[in-house]
């Protein structure tokens, strides 16, 4: 019985393809990679084109968790904010860890203008708006972000913001051209593409059962094979701790849902409320975030972030009721897609990045902001590992540190709940853009 994709606007898409076998029997490769996502492959690629021999194991599909179930934005940053992150590390260090990730979105676009696929990129530029009175905030992250990182952000006021978001419910908003968005599960096939033209090996429908040191080398245990290497990454992320993949590297991430819709073809009526062609996000603590896709014709559309594990029943109907709140002139429509995705957060909210052991290393935890890091994680560790570059010490900071178990999931979905109610607080107290 073969893996199937969950039923996404994304997975109906996709064009048939061969399933790769399951791993049956005993290997050797140099390298041995746990994951099938966009981090799992974008470090096989690396350490491919630096002559080692890599062998990729998937439990599921190529891109079968949140790497095929995301918003498809692609940005530089991380989950947590730059704020933390400087006074975690200092601000020199925070602006190497920022710039790291600002090569993540490029190598995203030279992936995909080297495989000619830029076409797959269907929209630029980021807007982040707000939702309550008071514009301080922002022109603070506006200035922070020019003078500590080079990043100049535009700054629009409500009657710019409503000539392209036709709604009363947004004040102010920081634009920034730099990001893109696109179909990541279709980005994860290029990427698997590329692995194998490169000589990479990919075992699908393949759950790692233990990873053992063997003298020195690792053996990776599945239900009917083994690989033996040199070195083994862990990129597996929320869906690794649900498999229970690894423990130490499984303890230290908290599994959270997000949910998306995908609008029936709307057209002109999407275009009347949504004039912006690039990626939108609110400043609330659990906000949503929105794209429209298909030349603009349907509205993709996250949010409901959770601790929660089972997909809630009227999920298509929660969503849908929140995007009729900010544009309630889209009237009634139909819900194609809904589908849901499990992030895999550290307590730090950062990225988990480096050798851990001898020979193990991690790529993961990139929480809602994996697109462009899963890129910057999967070459550092490449190069780690292929050249000895150190650079994956800039994340010792950040772990790995216990996540808390079922404690620490009760104490992260408290947390959303009094993060949203005082966003609502914000937001009635500021009442509605004029």
């Amino acid at each position: 019985m073969h893996s199937e994709h969950i039923g996404s606007f994304y997975s109906a898409q996709l064009g048939d393809r061969r399933i790769h076998p399951e791993l049956v029997g005993g290997f050797h490769s140099q390298i041995g990679i746990v994951g099938g996502g966009f981090a799992g492959l974008t470090a096989g690629i690396e350490l491919l084109k630096r002559g080692r021999s890599v062998v990729l194991l998937e439990a599921e599909r190529i891109g079968w968790g949140a790497s095929g179930r995301n918003g498809g934005f692609v940005s530089a940053g991380f989950a947590e904010g730059m704020d933390a992150i400087e006074a975690a590390v200092g601000l020199e260090d925070a602006k190497k860890l920022y710039k790291l990730s600002q090569e993540g979105v490029s190598y995203v676009r030279r992936t995909l203008e080297g495989e000619g696929a830029a076409t797959l990129i269907e929209g630029h530029g980021w807007l982040k708006v707000q939702r309550h009175k008071g514009a301080d905030a922002l022109k603070r992250r506006q200035e922070k972000m020019a003078t500590h990182y080079g990043v100049d952000l535009d700054f629009w006021e409500t009657d710019q913001l409503k000539s392209k978001l036709k709604t009363d419910r947004y004040f102010h908003g920081l634009h920034n051209p730099e990001p893109f968005h696109m179909d990541p599960l279709a980005y994860a096939e290029i990427l698997l593409e590329k692995f194998l033209r490169l000589g990479g090996i990919v075992h699908e429908e393949t759950r790692v059962l233990s990873l053992k040191r063997n003298g020195a080398s690792w053996r990776i245990n599945t239900a009917h094979g083994c690989v033996s290497c040199e070195h083994v990454v862990l990129a597996t992320s929320a869906y690794g701790v649900l498999n229970q993949t690894y423990y130490p590297v499984d303890r230290t991430m908290q599994p959270v849902a997000t949910y998306v819709i995908a609008s029936e073809v709307l057209g002109e009526r999407l275009r009347g409320a949504v004039d912006f062609g690039g990626c939108v996000a609110d400043t609330r603590r659990a906000g949503d975030y929105y794209r429209t896709v298909e030349g603009g014709e349907r509205l993709l559309w996250g949010g409901r972030i959770t601790t929660r594990r089972s997909e809630p029943k009227r999920l298509a109907e929660l969503l849908k009721a929140q995007i009729l709140q900010i544009y309630p002139q889209l009237g009634d429509f139909r819900v194609d897609f809904a589908w849901s995705g499990l992030m895999g957060y550290s307590r730090t909210k950062m990225p988990l990045i480096g050798e851990l052991k001898p020979g193990l290393w991690a790529v993961t935890a990139f929480g809602g902001h994996g697109l462009s890091t899963t890129a910057m994680g999967g070459e550092v560790v490449a190069k780690g590992i292929a050249e000895g570059d150190d650079t994956w010490r800039l994340f010792n900071a950040f772990g790995p540190v216990w996540a808390g178990g079922s404690i620490g999931r009760l104490a992260v979905q408290a947390e959303y709940i009094r993060l949203q109610a005082l966003d609502r607080f914000e937001e009635a107290r500021s009442g509605r853009a004029g």
